[in-house]
């Protein structure tokens, strides 16, 4: 029998995987591309900068979902997190606060080390189970 931690880091892998995706999609096919490269650029990021991001939440989401080479894929989705903190840090705590809070994105970055800390958990196509 696996370890119950395997479950663990498996019921993890797949939550920030799905996020992960989810927010590819709200950026293509809600805010679109053109949309979500405006906010972008109304953070001071390059505007530009969405495509490389959006393609970072699918493969990566896609990886983590899968099991492929989860903690790679963690430390991979970091910087795209990290940047997604960065623009809610000042925003309060809490999600009802004006655009959001910085409560969510840091829970994203802490589950992305937790992934890569853990590995993939039970449940994974790749190797590297957590504990091994």
């Amino acid at each position: 029998m696996n370890n119950p931690s395997t479950y663990a880091a498996a019921l993890l892998r797949l939550t920030l995987g799905i996020a992960l995706l989810a927010h590819a999609y709200l950026k293509v096919f809600v805010f679109t591309l053109p949309g979500a490269a405006a906010f972008f650029a109304s953070q001071g990021f390059p505007a530009w900068s969405v495509y490389p991001v959006v393609a970072v939440e699918v493969l990566t989401g896609i990886a983590m979902v899968l099991g492929l080479q989860a903690r790679i894929a963690a430390v991979i989705s970091l910087p795209v997190l990290l940047g997604a903190l960065s623009v809610h840090a000042g925003n309060g705590w809490v999600f009802t606060s004006p655009n959001g809070g910085w409560e969510y994105p840091a829970f994203m970055v802490v589950a992305a080390i937790s992934v890569a800390l853990l590995g993939n958990g039970a449940f994974a196509l790749g190797s590297g189970k957590a504990g091994k």
